[in-house]
Order: structure tokens, then C-alpha cells, then sequence
């Protein structure tokens, strides 16, 4: 079994939101920051201002991968089809994890 990183780029309006539902399907461990960002831009434009979004970084042992995603994609969605600058969600592999206070290694340390 392996592991996965998500990258979760999401309006600054829907962390709380996002948050509270990854508690709900126990995925309470990552790490969060405040970004800008260039989203949406109309072919041929030079973009004048940088968004802000929420970059929520996650990894996950591959059975929680589809819950976490389907959760930042439903509550991060503005309005039933969503609209521009609702964000973005990257999936990389992730290769390993140690945690350092005890030095497990692997899903274990996730």
C-alpha cells in the first residue's frame, strides 16, 4: 500500500468549510498556508492581479486518497457547478515518511 500527497489550492472563504469535513471523514493532519496565484486567465491576457487561495498539503495512505479528494472537491466548489477560482487538486506520489520523534517509517508515520 502506498502513500499519496495531495496539493488542494481552494478559495480562502471554503477553508473553514473544508476543514471541518476532512475532520468528519478523519483526515485531520496536514499543513496549510496562505498563497497567491494566477487562475482563470483568458487566453492572450497578461494577468494583473494574483488571487489569494488556501494551499492545503495532505498525505494520505492510498485508502483515504479518494475520500480526501471528493470531499475538497465537493466543499470547495462554489455553488452546484462550481465557477472560476475555485481552485485546483494535485495528486503525487508521495515515497516515504518518517516521523521524527519516533523514526517510524512509512504508512505508519502518515
Amino acid at each position: 500500500m502506498g502513500m499519496k500527497r495531495i496539493l488542494a489550492f481552494i478559495r480562502p472563504k471554503k477553508w473553514t468549510a473544508v476543514r471541518e469535513a476532512l475532520s468528519q471523514v478523519a483526515v485531520e493532519r496536514m499543513t496549510v498556508g496562505d498563497v497567491l496565484g494566477f487562475a482563470d486567465q483568458t487566453p492572450g491576457k497578461i494577468p494583473v492581479e494574483l488571487a489569494q487561495y488556501v494551499l492545503v498539503m495532505i498525505v494520505v495512505n492510498d485508502d483515504f486518497l479518494e475520500r480526501t479528494i471528493e470531499v475538497i472537491e465537493k466543499i470547495a466548489r462554489t455553488g452546484s457547478h462550481g465557477m472560476p477560482g475555485d481552485g485546483k487538486i494535485f495528486v503525487l506520489p508521495a515515497e516515504d515518511a518518517i516521523q521524527i520523534k519516533s523514526g517510524l517509517r512509512g504508512k505508519g508515520a502518515v
